[in-house]
């Protein structure tokens, strides 16, 4: 109620706070969608906005390269703490009995294509753009004066990561689709980006826009990429997303932290 009676009133994007995921991903994720959300990435750096990633469980295979691109490079602390992320997601695993490295891609995403998790994960990356890594923030961590690309220790489930991004004070997420993820979130917009053409003709209400056409050669990275852009600013502006149109974003999980039985 108190929210609904403030009154807008034009605001520098450098404000802006974006969160950015990959899910259900396929053959084309790398190749199209997550090439789009790289993109804006790197555009909304470029004007002083704060751009925050996750998903430790797909940097498996390509986390030297972000280490490389983190502020101080590989043996800096930041590069460190990538690995220390990483190697800490493979151990809490190897304690269920489960082999991070063996047991990925998931069935769906082998399904969509994907060979290996190094493939996956060099396609995931992808969304961060090329702009330096500034730092780690840890699952319940709040962005306050945080400028830049930033990683988030986040798990790979849609739920988990849509809560982390959220609380970070993510004001809307860029979420990069090939088989289709049409959910969204309570408190914050989720604009869904397919880069399969097929599967954004059969889902077409559910997906906000269609990275496909890079596939088809129809249109270039920078103009969809530009596209996306713009739409992210018309969602900041108050337009719904189309799960919001749905009412489809009462989908909630929270990641457990410690112990539980």
């Amino acid at each position: 109620m108190e929210v609904s009676s403030a009154r807008r009133e034009p605001v520098d994007i450098s404000h802006a706070v974006m969160a950015i995921k990959c899910g259900a991903s396929d053959t084309t994720s790398g190749m199209a969608s997550n090439c789009v959300i790289g993109y804006v990435a790197d555009k909304l750096v470029d004007l002083g906005a704060t751009v925050v990633f996750g998903e430790t469980t797909e940097f498996l295979g390509g986390e030297h390269i972000l280490a490389r691109r983190a502020v101080g490079g590989l043996a800096g602390p930041v590069g460190k703490k990538i690995f220390s992320i990483v190697n800490n997601m493979e151990s809490r695993a190897a304690l269920l009995g489960e082999d991070m490295r063996g047991g990925q891609p998931t069935p769906g995403n082998i399904a969509g294509g994907l060979s290996s998790i190094e493939e996956k994960s060099l396609g995931a990356i992808v969304k961060s753009g090329h702009r330096p890594i500034q730092g780690v923030l840890e699952y319940t961590e709040f962005v306050t004066t945080q400028k830049g690309l930033w990683i988030k220790d986040t798990p790979g489930r849609e739920p988990e990561i849509l809560t982390a991004m959220a609380a970070a004070g993510a004001q809307c997420m860029l979420f990069s689709t090939g088989r289709g993820a049409p959910q969204g979130f309570p408190t914050m917009p989720v604009l869904k980006i397919c880069g399969n053409p097929n599967t954004y003709q059969n889902l077409r209400h559910d997906m906000d826009l269609n990275a496909g056409r890079i596939i088809a050669g129809e249109a270039s990275i920078e103009e969809v990429g530009e596209e996306a852009f713009q739409k992210m600013l018309d969602i900041l502006s108050g337009e719904m997303t189309r799960n919001e149109a749905l009412s489809y974003f009462g989908s909630v999980d929270i990641c457990c932290l410690g112990p539980v039985i």
